[in-house]
């Protein structure tokens, strides 16, 4: 899975979104490290559509939204990939940690 797909997937995990609305969601949890042009999203959402990693969205916002704007929603397959993307690339982190690739964790505050 590319880390463009990840991203894409990971933006729909809370919600259905338009493509503007990916690349936005896409910005906002990488920090802006990740910006996708939109015939990078484009391209990867028909593969994904064809893969059936998401689909379509029938649900709409409400009034005032484009009706052109094509919403989509991620699948129970998508679902799946991304869970187990997110579990590979967990073990990943665990092991550069270990290897003191990356730095260990700084400790949680407690929430009482």
């Amino acid at each position: 899975m590319t880390f463009q797909v990840f991203h894409i997937l990971l933006a729909l995990a809370d919600g259905d979104r338009h493509g503007y609305g990916i690349i936005l969601e896409v910005v906002r949890h990488t920090g802006d490290r990740i910006r996708l042009g939109t015939g990078t999203l484009y391209t990867a959402i028909s593969r994904l559509v064809d893969a059936g990693w998401i689909a379509e969205s029938r649900r709409r916002p409400g009034a005032g939204d484009d009706p052109r704007r094509r919403y989509y929603r991620l699948t129970d397959a998508g679902r799946e990939a991304l869970g187990a993307e997110s579990e590979r690339l967990d073990a990943a982190v665990t092991v550069a940690r270990q290897k003191r690739v990356l730095r260990a964790q700084p400790a949680r505050p407690r929430r009482n």
